[in-house]
């Protein structure tokens, strides 16, 4: 199935075939009723919380939806990570946004927490009378028939836990980016939303007519929602969702026991290798950077995004992140997507970004009808970095495959056949080398010779004098160290502003920029060497407030940033334990992880003045962070046990 993101020619085909035949449906929900359902009052139910970033989320490497502290699904793309969403409520500041709520009469509090080491997420809602109920909601994921099951499916349970508490079930998908709503057809125990491309069922054991109008009812015994592609389940429904959480919490409790995670902060580089994981979108092969699009980066910014789509640099650092845990099968599955895009470019240029689907073009729109989180619109489809020359792809693509030249773990080796292709993905750093772009912070008005540009020119062509050792190629790897030699000695050089005592953010320049802490990341040069020493004691003065790190001091096109961009600090994390401040390093690391929120996840920005998390959510770069910090700082398994 597919979704078509068009909303007037979608309009136009609003209604299923019946519709367009002119024949009535007879399972068809009457106008007067679905009239009654828009018009439902809240009463003891109040509006639904406000929007923000303390939510959790669920994900089987197909899809993703993010879950509210009181139980609403307020974020669900569909058939894509990169697709329509069906329940828009995080980028909707309307109290009948479309969104999915399991709500409690008279709500008192709530508790949200994974279950441990899985992607399932459980959500308790107290009354004022201290009555509650338990909602499970995950994506099912697990081995089945000799392949990966992953549904497009949802599935929520409901159970009461204390008392005979009153709920309410308001499920309202939306299609065209909320511009358009379905049509409603029924049966005795399940409920057909149909839109122009696609039709979502819900599966229930729970009263259709409960559903359908809103009508609050005593939560007696367990519930089960089973809303997916519109298809008959097999077994019970019961029985169907009961199955798809015991084998959805083995899988993950299984791949979670397979990490080789530090001894300090293992609950936290859990998390952050299943939010990664997640962030996998394993048809293609490709990583989404966020699974959201439009959370502005600071307040009224304008600074809005969408962020659904792959970058191969931020690609790069989450392979690495969990290669680093002994996670390879990320790895394999990224490497089938980025062959597609190097053998594709004929060596040619490689964009920054593609779709997840490899589409080269991500045109980018705004949708009107959506007022943007809190209202602070815009809300972008696409992105116009998909037209910039950013010269650090290459040294990504290039560190992104290297490994699979050296690891004897792998099922299918890189070797000389594939080196050739990588080759010529060095040549073209080596002619993008010195030259003019828009960097790795894809400024859309100026184009400069950034530093942290040529640096990835100079990781690749290194990179690749080191795979070509290891094939036995020395007239290769000769080529590749010398290219890599003349450009590491022009890079510590041109990029050092004498009157900054800092590597500068580009050849010539005198301004900083967060990312050249990257020359010690990928081996560039030494961390005690004095020019990088002083290069951090700079940038503590000019980009950091407090323990938080800002991208480039000077202005954009927006003009100055205003949050922490989060990745940079720990950047400044690892930086700092690497040239000998340990103890500080480890202060900071601790701030950020009281900043991710109550699940332990972490959005691009952080205010250094509220401490509110700011961006596209959960980012994959800040995730990536946490996993680094933690690998860095922590002692060694046998000096603890």
């Amino acid at each position: 199935m597919s979704i078509s993101n068009e909303g007037t020619a979608a309009e136009a085909r609003a209604g299923d075939a019946l519709a367009a035949a002119g024949v009535a449906d007879p399972l068809a929900v009457p106008d007067s009723q679905q009239a009654h359902e828009a018009g439902a009052t809240h009463g003891a139910f109040g509006p639904p919380a406000a929007a923000s970033l303390d939510v959790g989320v669920i994900g089987n490497c197909a899809y993703s939806a993010l879950v509210d502290p009181r139980g609403r699904v307020v974020w669900c793309c569909l058939p894509r990570f990169d697709g329509d969403p069906v329940f828009n409520a995080l980028l909707d500041p309307d109290e009948d946004a479309s969104a999915w709520g399991i709500e409690i009469e008279d709500f008192a509090s709530s508790k949200q927490w994974y279950e441990p080491n899985t992607a399932v997420l459980r959500t308790q809602l107290f009354d004022s009378s201290g009555q509650g109920i338990e909602i499970t909601d995950l994506a099912p994921r697990f081995h089945s028939r000799s392949r990966y099951f992953r549904p497009l499916t949802l599935v929520r349970r409901v159970k009461p836990i204390k008392g005979t508490p009153r709920i309410r079930v308001s499920l309202a998908p939306r299609f065209n980016w909320g511009a358009l709503a379905p049509t409603i057809t029924r049966g005795s125990n399940h409920i057909r939303y149909v839109g122009p491309e696609f039709t979502l069922r819900l599966n229930t054991d729970a009263s259709v007519s409960h559903i359908l109008s809103r009508q609050p009812f005593v939560l007696s015994r367990e519930h089960n929602f089973v809303l997916g592609a519109d298809e008959t389940l097999t077994d019970g429904i019961a029985d169907t969702a009961r199955h798809f959480e015991q084998e959805t919490i083995a899988y993950w409790r299984t791949w979670s026991k397979r990490l080789a995670i530090p001894f300090e902060y293992q609950d936290a580089v859990i998390r952050a290798a299943i939010t990664l994981k997640l962030s996998l979108y394993e048809d293609t092969g490709a990583i989404v950077a966020a699974m959201t699009t439009s959370i502005p980066e600071a307040p009224g910014s304008q600074r809005n995004w969408d962020y659904r789509y792959c970058w191969l640099r931020d690609a790069f650092f989450v392979v690495r992140a969990l290669n680093s845990l002994s996670e390879v099968g990320t790895m394999e599955d990224y490497l089938r997507w980025l062959s597609n895009v190097v053998i594709g470019s004929h060596g040619e240029h490689i964009q920054p970004l593609y779709g997840i689907g490899l589409e080269r073009e991500l045109p980018e729109s705004f949708v009107e009808g959506l007022g943007g989180y809190r209202g602070m619109g815009p809300v972008r489809v696409g992105n116009q970095a998909q037209e910039h020359f950013q010269h650090d792809v290459y040294g990504n693509i290039v560190l992104g495959a290297a490994q699979s030249f050296h690891d004897h773990r792998l099922l299918s080796r890189a070797g000389v056949n594939e080196f050739p292709y990588l080759e010529a993905v060095g040549e073209q750093a080596i002619r993008v080398y010195g030259t003019p772009d828009a960097g790795m912070w894809e400024l859309r008005t100026r184009a400069r010779v950034h530093t942290s540009s040529a640096l990835m020119s100079w990781a690749a062509c290194d990179r690749l004098a080191k795979i070509a050792r290891a094939l036995n190629l020395p007239e290769r790897a000769a080529y590749w160290h010398g290219h890599s030699s003349r450009m590491r000695e022009e890079i510590l050089a041109k990029s050092w502003c004498e009157e900054r005592q800092a590597f500068a953010e580009s050849f010539g320049g005198h301004e900083l920029d967060a990312s050249v802490l990257l020359m010690v990341e990928v081996g560039l040069i030494d961390a005690r060497d004095p020019r990088f020493i002083s290069t951090v004691e700079a940038m503590e003065k000019s980009l950091c407030d407090g323990p938080y790190m800002r991208r480039y001091e000077a202005a954009d096109d927006f003009g100055k940033p205003e949050t922490a961009f989060n990745i940079c600090t720990f950047w400044r994390i690892d930086a700092l334990a690497k040239i000998g401040r340990k103890a500080e390093a480890r202060q900071i690391f601790e701030t950020m992880l009281a900043a991710r929120n109550p699940l332990g996840l972490l959005s691009e920005d952080t205010h250094p003045e509220t401490g509110e998390m700011w961006g596209n959510f959960p980012q994959t770069y800040s995730m990536v962070g946490i996993i680094n910090a933690a690998v860095r700082l922590s002692a060694p398994w046998d000096s603890c046990i």
